[in-house]
């Protein structure tokens, strides 16, 4: 038996998924630079862990997350992101955003900045792409 199988799905079917992710993450860096909790935690489904740069801890629950962005915007006074490549991957309903970004704030009047790298895991709700799983680390040093 010979079945053949023609399929009218292009890869540009993929492309709006992906610069949806990519606004998603934009939106949430837009939002970190608020210096406000509150408005950073809508971008989180309510499950949301994050795994940050500044904590030796794993925060899965609301309250640990919006403790963890208090706390953030406490040791890093002006807090801004810029982000560098990304690489986005769409899975239905589920999306994995891999790069790196470069966090700077103001410490005793001068502009510092952080490198670090980041995995951002989504799900989509509704229209709405939102942050289920948030790892952040320093971007490690050369080894010598």
């Amino acid at each position: 038996m010979l079945c053949i199988v023609s399929s009218s799905f292009s890869s540009s079917a993929l492309v709006e998924p992906k610069a949806d992710v990519a606004a998603a993450t934009f939106a949430w860096g837009q939002a970190l630079g608020e210096d406000d909790p509150e408005k950073v935690l809508p971008f989180d489904s309510d499950d949301a862990v994050l795994w940050g740069t500044l904590s030796p801890t794993v925060r899965s629950d609301r309250a640990a997350l919006r403790d963890y962005f208090v706390i953030a915007f406490k040791v890093l006074p002006g807090l801004k992101v810029a982000f560098g490549d990304q690489l986005i991957r769409v899975y239905g309903n589920a999306a994995v955003n891999t790069g790196y970004y470069t966090f700077s704030y103001v410490k005793n009047g001068e502009t510092k900045s952080l490198p670090a790298r980041y995995s951002f895991t989504y799900v989509k709700h509704g229209e709405r792409w939102l942050i289920v799983d948030h790892h952040s680390s320093a971007m490690p040093s050369t080894p010598r």
